[in-house]
């Protein structure tokens, strides 16, 4: 498979995309840097610059033209303010979905956050945080073109993965380590059955290739 990922230099995006260079797919990360290139390259990742707050739909499709799978796991970062939730983790979410559409790329897994939600109130910096990701979900839920899976992983930790995960349609919160988001990642890509469904994930007691086929058709 070819797998472009938006948000190419994240945490989560590097760990994704040494997973799939391993097992022999080909990946592409998208950066907003030239200089994160040589991370990517490190991780067997092939490097595409590209600014997704500037992006035009017909730049972007045309980076996905080949793809057979997209992930979007961009995000603006804790130490940013409330505008850049808006054109990232909102509109540069709903910019790639619409890219992949164009582009004819079905296959579309999302990295959300737990508690995302359109009608989140509050005014708090983490607050629009949760509305900007619950928007993008609504927006990539709402295309018929595309098979989606929306991955809303509770606390993110640097803890070494164990490779146990608990996956359901909602887990209640919980912490899990990163390395257990992207295997959860890259057992959805490659599962389309999870598509149409919205799914919590905490660190559990289920093998993550497991917790995958478990939900996968439901």
């Amino acid at each position: 498979m070819r797998i472009v990922i938006a948000g190419g230099h994240g945490q989560i995006a590097l760990r994704l995309e040494r997973l799939l260079a391993a097992r022999g797919d080909e990946v592409a990360g998208i950066i907003r840097k030239a200089e994160q290139a040589e991370d990517l390259r490190a991780a067997g990742a092939e490097p595409i610059v590209l600014d997704l707050e500037s992006a035009s739909v017909e730049e972007l499709a045309e980076r996905l033209r080949d793809a057979d799978a997209a992930v979007f796991a961009a995000g603006a970062g804790p130490g940013s303010g409330a505008a850049r939730k808006d054109t990232v983790d909102k509109a540069a979410a709903v910019l790639f979905a619409d890219a992949a559409v164009r582009a004819g790329v079905r296959r579309f897994v999302v990295v959300s956050s737990m508690g995302a939600d359109p009608h989140h109130q509050g005014d708090e910096i983490f607050d629009v945080y949760q509305r900007a990701k619950g928007e993008a979900d609504a927006y990539v839920r709402s295309l018929e073109e595309l098979d989606w899976t929306i991955l809303r992983p509770g606390a993110l930790t640097d803890d070494a993965g164990t490779g146990f995960v608990r996956l359901e349609a909602h887990t209640g919160r919980g912490p899990v380590p990163r390395d257990d988001v992207a295997a959860v990642l890259a057992e959805l890509v490659d599962t389309p059955a999870t598509s149409g469904l919205t799914l919590e994930l905490i660190s559990g007691s289920t093998p993550v290739s497991v917790a995958v086929k478990s939900v996968a058709g439901n």
